[in-house]
């Protein structure tokens, strides 16, 4: 009989979320955070963290509300954590499950994170500051330390024998989707024992867990982690169990394999765009053209580009600061993911140019940073979410509009996203900070002789020419974003 949650917690865990719906998510902005890495209990900014131990560094969920003044102070409306479910306990050669993927039991909450008050205590925190919760979810796999084939399935929870998995054989054809859905992930150090999600039993408790998860904790949105390991048909029951928001993990940049999870679930990372948008903008160098033509790609590949979750870091890629230490190159990265269709996120430490590769490197501390909000990635992120705050407030279409390429050279790609006197123009370079001053001739915006906008980074005032083209001001490969000059009356942006 499996162990179901505490009756105290659902005595103090009684709530509704929100929000809920795909639709209140398209205007949502999220950042992405690690909680064990976020902040400490104590509000240390110089307590130790070693990456390289992948161990538990102290995050907590009350850590989280203490720091909300800081991540809101950047404009974003929601976060989304790491799984809160309970982790293998042993501390492996691969370190602990600090990370929140390798789950033992799914009817208690990780206690190296706090407690299920806690955690409904960030629920509450948020929602008092109109703020959404999104927590992270797995439904494909368990945790074990040890070999695949050796598994002691009584420490699962529900799962407490070999019949509710497959039986182990190890992922090695990626190419070979009934052996990425029906073998294991893991190795013989640290094996992910797969769930029989084919299996009506493991349906319904996946189904009635994750119901429960969501009325319990009023969780506003879910990101699922490892899609594409489990069969299709099994995700639009989950979807619905869930009854909110569902963004899936699509490990996979071919749009015509990512896009098809999309339906069966509301959306998916919008890996497609990912990698043209790292390969436009690691150097210097970079081509436009991949990214340029994706973007057309993916609107006609994805059901609907505007639930799809916009990244350029992550915990599981490095972090774009890895690939470049130019800040200019990081701005223009930011600004896309900001700017551009589906529900920006942006992964805590890139607001202050983290530059951690591969995992468990790009899982920094964020504490570390003493929480600085001058830095100029912080300023730029804070400035951009508050232009699509607005644009999102002033225009019911804004969050549903596709947008378009209107520009493409060597170095630069422009953007418009927005219905016709309220279009938000974002222009990007990857010339770098060392990029030349010069002006920009832009036509394609929709905008006419005379029409006069905003430059919102830095507040510069430009008046459309009478070819209908916008004298773009550009200088040390800065990003710029326009909007109408008369739009931004009443606001404090460039007040």
């Amino acid at each position: 009989m499996p162990r179901i949650w505490s009756s105290l917690g659902l005595a103090y865990l009684a709530g509704t979320a929100l929000a809920a719906t795909p639709a209140e998510w398209r205007s949502q902005s999220v950042y992405f955070l690690l909680t064990d890495r976020f902040a400490r209990s104590d509000g240390s900014t110089t307590a130790p963290c070693d990456t390289k131990d992948r161990g538990y560094c102290g995050g907590t969920w009350q850590g989280i509300i203490d720091q909300l003044d800081y991540i809101q102070g950047m404009g974003f409306t929601a976060i989304w954590i790491t799984p809160v479910t309970e982790q293998l306990q042993e501390h492996t050669a691969y370190g602990s499950a600090y990370h929140g993927y390798w789950q033992q039991d799914i009817f208690a909450v990780n206690s190296n994170h706090g407690t299920e008050k806690d955690l409904k205590a960030l629920s509450d925190a948020l929602h008092k500051r109109g703020m959404y919760l999104m927590v992270d979810v797995v439904a494909n796999h368990m945790g074990y330390a040890g070999a695949g084939n050796s598994v002691n399935y009584s420490v699962f929870n529900p799962f407490n024998s070999q019949e509710y998995f497959h039986s182990y054989c190890p992922v090695t054809d990626y190419k070979n989707q009934k052996q990425v859905e029906d073998c294991w992930l893991g190795d013989n150090t640290v094996s992910l024992p797969d769930l029989d999600t084919t299996k009506d039993e493991v349906k319904k408790i996946w189904y009635d867990w994750v119901g429960s998860l969501v009325s319990n904790y009023s969780i506003d949105g879910l990101r699922i982690d490892t899609v594409k390991h489990v069969q299709k048909d099994f995700w639009p029951g989950y979807n619905h169990a869930a009854g909110v928001y569902c963004i899936g993990e699509v490990f996979d940049g071919d749009p015509s394999y990512t896009c098809a999870y999309q339906e069966v679930m509301d959306g998916v990372l919008n890996y497609p765009i990912y990698y043209p948008l790292l390969k436009a903008f690691q150097s210097t160098s970079g081509s436009m053209d991949d990214l340029y033509n994706m973007i057309g790609t993916v609107k006609t590949a994805c059901a609907d580009t505007t639930l799809l979750g916009t990244f350029i870091e992550n915990h599981d890629n490095p972090r774009f600061a890895s690939y470049t230490d130019d800040v200019s190159l990081a701005k223009n990265v930011a600004a896309f993911t900001i700017f551009a269709d589906g529900i920006p996120i942006i992964y805590a430490g890139q607001e202050q140019h983290y530059k951690g590769g591969e995992d468990p490197a790009n899982r920094e501390a964020v504490w570390l940073s003493g929480y600085s909000t001058t830095s100029d990635l912080y300023k730029l992120i804070a400035a951009s979410n508050a232009i699509r705050n607005h644009a999102v407030s002033k225009d019911k279409a804004y969050v549903t509009y596709k947008q378009n390429a209107i520009y493409k050279d060597t170095s630069t790609i422009a953007l418009r996203k927005g219905t016709d006197g309220s279009q938000v123009i974002t222009v990007l370079s990857n010339l770098g900070a060392s990029g030349k001053k010069y002006t920009l001739s832009l036509g394609g915006s929709g905008y006419k002789s005379g029409d006069k906008l905003t430059e919102i980074y830095t507040c510069t005032k430009v008046t459309v020419d009478s070819n209908g083209n916008i004298p773009v001001p550009m200088e040390s490969g800065e990003p710029r974003v326009f909007y109408p000059t008369a739009g931004l009356e009443g606001s404090k942006i460039c007040a």
